[in-house]
């Protein structure tokens, strides 16, 4: 990392206070979602197992057609907190603007395709004949959502990069209230069965962009933006996001490929698999906050043209995500004996995961150190690098995964593998900062 001059006592404890403030809502809102599929499928699974196999097969469409456009939060986070380092709020919230509407675009060309292909789509994940028709039917239904859910996306990076991580963390809150009443009232009070469970989405996603968009334009109305669509700054919002894009692309395939190598090695590895990806993915939602506050504050100090700065805070967030990383890897070595009894009881499975959770644990400050310098980049607007250093980390990964199999390795084997891969990433982010060329100040990049 590019060398800083080592900051004062007082420095650090205004910068812990500011990341603490941003991460903490941050965190809160980041779980959100995951929340609005729990209770989905509480509600649904007392259906029967062929709405619950719908569900899982149509969630699992729709949670990779949104998260291909995480960009969107994450371009509009830099793009907007640089206009306000700066000092130019109308132009923060013309940007903020800008990917709202591609938000809107882009969440009608996807209803365009899912709801014509809905049935192929469900046939091609392979269900069966007795979960398809409930699975097209939430497919359907839901993908009338995705606009809302693209839009609460873009919403949230313009809230990010004006530093407001409240704001988000209330609105998910009471989307996550109104979603489980909605359901339970649709799905058993009205009888629509798995199509309430989905209208129950689809309303509580439009009422927390509808909360959003009111915040924005009373924004925009207050500092005089204007709310009209801009080509050139959609334009330019569609080409921030490109490299995020495919970064993002990039690491789905990296996690898909682990699944599939991990049921290659049997019935036990995979449910294992799936128990230890998912306490993964829980431990990432803790980093992401700290990633997320890396992307506001940096964008800010770096529109600001506070180079050193941004350097200061890129440190310290280092070491809070080393910290925190430690600390969660030591959460995960004691809270074993009580977490896996909880997502099974076969012995075979809880052995397997048994290691394989150590291995997650022991590379936890690794994790850490690579969530906080992707939101420092991100929040820097070096997408091209991005994109760059994870098509490196794919080509490295594959091969290596591959090869578990092959050599008879187990499950173990397979999140050594995950653990090389972020050790990858850990060295190109690292590279990248220590260069000092992601250092370009300026409202815009």
């Amino acid at each position: 990392m590019t060398q800083a001059p080592a900051p004062s006592r007082a420095t650090r404890r205004q910068h812990d206070r500011e990341i603490v403030a941003l991460a903490v809502p941050a965190f809160g809102a980041l779980v959100a979602e995951p929340l609005f599929l729990m209770a989905d499928t509480a509600i649904v699974g007392h259906l029967g197992t062929a709405q619950l196999a719908g569900l899982g097969i149509a969630s699992a469409l729709l949670t990779t057609a949104v998260s291909i456009f995480v960009f969107l939060a994450y371009a509009t986070t830099a793009a907007v907190a640089r206009r306000v380092g700066a000092g130019d709020l109308p132009a923060a919230i013309r940007q903020g603007m800008d990917g709202i509407w591609l938000a809107l675009l882009l969440g009608a060309a996807v209803i365009a395709v899912v709801l014509p292909t809905a049935p192929t789509l469900i046939d091609l994940f392979g269900a069966s004949d007795t979960a398809a028709p409930h699975a097209v039917t939430y497919l359907r239904i839901s993908a009338l959502g995705i606009p809302a859910m693209l839009i609460v996306l873009a919403a949230t990076g313009v809230l990010r990069g004006l530093q407001d991580t409240k704001t988000p963390l209330y609105v998910a809150i009471a989307g996550f209230v109104a979603n489980g009443a909605l359901n339970a009232g649709l799905v058993y009070g009205a009888g629509l069965g798995i199509a309430g469970s989905a209208w129950g989405t689809v309303i509580a996603q439009c009422g927390m962009a509808a909360a959003y968009l009111v915040v924005v334009v009373r924004g925009a109305r207050r500092h005089g933006a204007s709310l009209r669509p801009d080509a050139a700054g959609i334009r330019a919002s569609a080409q921030a996001g490109v490299p995020l894009l495919v970064r993002t692309l990039s690491l789905r395939a990296i996690l898909m490929i682990a699944t599939a190598v991990a049921a290659r090695l049997g019935d036990a590895d995979i449910a294992a698999h799936q128990i230890v990806l998912t306490l993964w993915s829980l431990l990432a939602f803790a980093l992401d906050a700290i990633a997320i506050a890396g992307q506001a504050i940096i964008g800010r100090c770096l529109g600001a043209g506070d180079a050193p700065g941004a350097r200061a805070v890129c440190r310290r967030m280092v070491e809070w995500g080393t910290a925190v990383g430690a600390v969660l890897g030591l959460l995960v070595v004691v809270a074993r004996p009580v977490f896996l009894p909880l997502f099974t009881s076969d012995p075979a499975v809880q052995d397997t995961a048994f290691l394989a959770l150590v291995i997650v644990a022991v590379s936890q400050p690794i994790c850490g150190i690579v969530f906080v310098l992707d939101g420092v980049l991100m929040g820097a607007g070096d997408g091209p690098y991005l994109a760059w250093a994870m098509l490196v980390t794919l080509a490295v990964f594959t091969p290596v995964a591959l090869l578990v199999p092959v050599l008879g390795g187990g499950l173990t084997a397979l999140w050594a593998a995950m653990t090389l891969m972020m050790a990858v990433r850990m060295v190109t982010l690292w590279l990248r900062t220590r260069s000092g060329r992601w250092l370009v100040t300026g409202a815009t990049r």
